[in-house]
């Protein structure tokens, strides 16, 4: 009898163990049940469900990277061999309707036959050179926008189509190599006759500068031998003008009683004089004639 109830919880924890699903962070589930899809999605966690009846389909809602290798048809009818990747993620509450409309196997169903058409339709509008050029983001913007157009209503929303990897045709990729090499050596002497350009106009403007800094030399010098040419001119005048003021001034001071005064200032000197002298005059303007004879 005991071992009869040890086998029935046994059993018990294996069905209940059986009718749980666990959900992962990056996942969602939903239930199907006969075949049905429950548009309820369950989010990451355990979820219970009957094992007879039901079963939980998980689907992963992280962004994946879809790697592709093909050939792509250029614009030239060249082949080139391309490595790409798509990198999508399946929203979420669109779970029930790509189980309905699509199924688990989406990639192969959908995305890729998508990209595939949109990337050899769009490639065939560009040279090959250009998927080596900035052109390459274009491309896959374009290709990417085809996408968007047909996968995003089913569900999926297309982050980035990345072409990472061209490989041209070996002698068409030796002449884009070779017209490169010219186009880097046409922008490395555009560069040198710039620069020698540059260097000429800072030997012009040096020069310009030389020249201005001489006539401002040339002219501070010429002001200056005039100034100074007018200081002189000036000082001399000013001289002259203090001789005539001086000598109005005398000439002012020496009137007739002054003259009378010093005459008989003179008159008096001689004649306390002890030597002889002889005095002619009219009488109003003295001549003096001294014949001095000594020891009379």
């Amino acid at each position: 009898m005991r071992q009869i109830k040890i086998k029935m919880i046994v059993i018990a924890s294996l069905l209940g163990l059986s009718s749980c699903a666990t959900i992962m962070p990056d996942q969602v589930g939903v239930k199907r049940t006969f075949g049905r899809i429950n548009n309820d999605v369950k989010k990451p966690g355990i979820v219970g469900f009957n094992p007879f009846t039901t079963r939980v389909v998980r689907v992963p809602v992280r962004t994946m990277n879809l790697a592709i290798t093909e050939n792509l048809p250029s614009k030239e009818g060249l082949t080139i061999r391309s490595e790409s990747s798509i990198l999508y993620r399946v929203r979420a509450g669109a779970v029930p309707q790509i189980l309905q409309e699509t199924g688990m196997e989406f990639e192969d169903m959908l995305i890729l036959p998508v990209f595939r058409s949109a990337a050899s339709d769009v490639c065939s509008k560009y040279d090959a050179k250009d998927m080596h050029s900035a052109k390459r983001a274009e491309i896959e913007e374009e290709i990417k926008k085809r996408l968007v157009e047909v996968c995003e209503p089913k569900g999926f929303i297309i982050e980035s189509v990345l072409l990472k990897s061209i490989s041209l045709p070996a002698g068409l990729s030796k002449s884009i190599e070779a017209k490169l090499e010219a186009e880097q050596d046409a922008l490395r002497m555009q560069f040198v006759l710039d620069r020698q350009k540059q260097e000429a106009q800072r030997q012009i403007i040096d020069a310009e500068g030389a020249k201005e800094i001489a006539r401002i030399q040339a002219e501070g010098k010429r002001n200056a031998t005039i100034i100074e040419a007018e200081a002189r001119a000036k000082r001399t005048e000013i001289e002259a003008q203090g001789i005539q003021r001086a000598n109005d001034m005398i000439n002012a001071s020496l009137s007739n009683n002054v003259l009378k005064f010093k005459q008989i200032e003179a008159f008096q000197q001689l004649s306390s004089s002890p030597n002889t002298k002889t005095i002619i005059t009219d009488g109003k303007t003295p001549i003096v004639n001294m014949l001095g004879n000594e020891g009379n």
